[in-house]
């Protein structure tokens, strides 16, 4: 009887238990990866995205070779490549990770379940990382991640009972068709091997200082540990990250400032899965607010020209169009930035949160449904049960790029432009700007910090009329975060805001 493994978001073989379980029964397995073109017509895919993945195929390929196996690339729907498979050979078997993604998917999924059962094939799905499916109680979730992520990593077979490449059908690894262009000269590489290296530089050096020099887009590019593309299509185990970052932060030699460093890295890996959950509970999210009531809080079709100048970084605040344009080029950002980019969107551009949402997922190459949909959300205002962030981008960039260098790297509009006025160009002279430049930088859409007063007002305004606390009970007691490791949230009372209740990343 032949396994198949199907890969997804799990492009790797160490810590692969599906891999692992079917190398073990002694019986030929078919790795799988299948090209779903309809997927790469959903609106929040994109050509960087495809590329890393080609990137972590090809490595995958090699991995997969050294243990006397091959992966099998096929493409069009997953029930039909299983089909055509089934007329070769005798498949019992799927095995495969659980994948927390958005509504497509989800049916993906579904339809493959409903045909193993028709078929008779067993289909088998274990955890990819610290989401528990159909979770009862989001009191006892941090349990259950702790306990996963203190699970054996497992190694990588050494030995995969094959198949005689000739008597499968022919791979077909051809790029599928984009419904957009998509260039992003700087995309990180994918494959495992990148994957590891990354770590390894990151917990030898690079993590020194991370809490600190996350936040400006200076030092985020080095300080964070860019693993988040490999995470999210599975080139590294979340497991193995975050065991390998407790060991060596508890390494008796390392430096107080490494151990601290680590902790707070740590931290953020749990603040990953619990992201994640939140669609898995709810996959509405993809498409409508998490706080149902504030699903009416923007009506209408968004402003076309600010939205277009929001997507193409002419905004007319420097470091707003400096990090869009990065993103633009590299495909990433670190996180302040895409929450400082969305907040701008919501509140100074009052545009609905779906059109902003899926721009950026297209322009993420480490695009991860549950974390992205979930965030682009609390940056809009939507949860319900989060204070409102609306971030003030002169003040930003004051703070976080104090001599212009980001926004000068970015927009060569503003090259000449003194540091003392790089972060207000609109407001020098004619006289200045023909001095230094700065001519043919747009002018803002708008005063920000009147349009943030009216955004919160009106926020306010809605809630106060429209929001109840019944439903804001529902998204708090369904996805809020639990204080400390394994406490239950306390109850609001009418004297506690909702808001008061949730820890920083949640």
């Amino acid at each position: 009887m032949t396994t198949v493994v199907w890969y997804k978001r799990d492009l790797r073989t160490r810590d692969h238990a599906p891999l692992v379980a079917a190398a073990t029964l002694g019986e030929p397995v078919i790795p799988l990866y299948v090209i779903e073109d309809e997927y790469w017509h959903q609106p929040d895919t994109s050509g960087r995205q495809w590329d890393f993945i080609q990137d972590s195929l090809n490595d995958l390929q090699q991995q997969l070779r050294k243990a006397g196996s091959q992966l099998l690339v096929m493409r069009g729907s997953v029930v039909s490549a299983l089909k055509q498979l089934r007329e070769c050979h005798a498949i019992g078997r799927v095995f495969c990770h659980q994948e927390t993604g958005g509504l497509w998917t989800f049916e993906r999924d579904k339809s493959v379940i409903d045909w193993c059962s028709e078929a008779g094939v067993e289909f088998r799905e274990w955890h990819q990382f610290g989401v528990v499916r159909r979770l009862k109680d989001r009191d006892v979730w941090d349990k259950a991640w702790s306990k996963l992520m203190r699970q054996p990593v497992l190694d990588a077979p050494a030995a995969i009972p094959a198949i005689d490449p000739s008597h499968l059908p022919r791979p077909d690894a051809t790029a599928p068709a984009f419904a957009r262009p998509d260039r992003c000269p700087d995309r990180q590489a994918g494959g495992s091997l990148r994957g590891e290296k990354l770590l390894a530089s990151f917990l030898d050096r690079r993590c020194v200082g991370y809490q600190y020099n996350i936040s400006s887009p200076l030092t985020a590019v080095r300080a964070c540990s860019r693993l988040s593309p490999h995470l999210a299509y599975g080139t590294v185990s979340l497991r193995e990250v975050y065991q390998s970052a407790k060991i060596a932060g508890e390494h008796r030699n390392s430096l107080p400032r490494k151990k601290k460093s680590l902790t707070s890295f740590r931290s953020r890996l749990h603040w990953h899965c619990h992201f994640i959950q939140k669609l898995e509970d709810e996959p509405e999210l993809e498409f409508r607010a998490m706080h149902r009531e504030l699903e009416g809080m923007k009506t209408g079709p968004n402003d076309s020209e600010r939205l277009q100048r929001w997507q193409e970084g002419l905004t007319g605040w420097p470091l707003v169009d400096a990090c869009m344009r990065a993103l633009q080029h590299t495909g990433w950002i670190n996180f302040r930035m895409r929450a400082m980019l969305m907040a701008v969107a919501s509140y100074q551009f009052w545009l609905h949160w779906r059109d902003p949402a899926l721009h950026l997922a297209r322009l993420f190459t480490d695009f991860e449904p549950g974390i992205h949909y979930s965030q682009t959300q609390m940056q809009s205002g939507l949860t319900g049960i989060n204070a409102l962030r609306i971030y003030n981008p002169v003040l930003q960039s004051q703070k976080l790029d104090p001599e212009g260098e980001f926004i000068r790297r970015w927009i060569p509009e503003l090259a000449g432009v003194p540091t003392e006025m790089i972060h207000t160009p609109w407001l020098m002279t004619p006289t200045q700007k023909a001095r230094f430049g700065g001519n043919t930088y747009t002018a803002p859409v708008c005063d920000h910090e009147q349009a943030a007063r009216a955004a919160r007002k009106a926020v306010g305004d809605f809630r106060k009329q429209y929001v109840s606390r019944e439903e804001t009970g529902r998204v708090l007691d369904r996805h809020g975060s639990r204080k400390g490791p394994h406490q239950t949230r306390p109850k609001a009372t009418s004297s506690q805001r909702p808001d008061n209740q949730l820890s920083l990343f949640d």
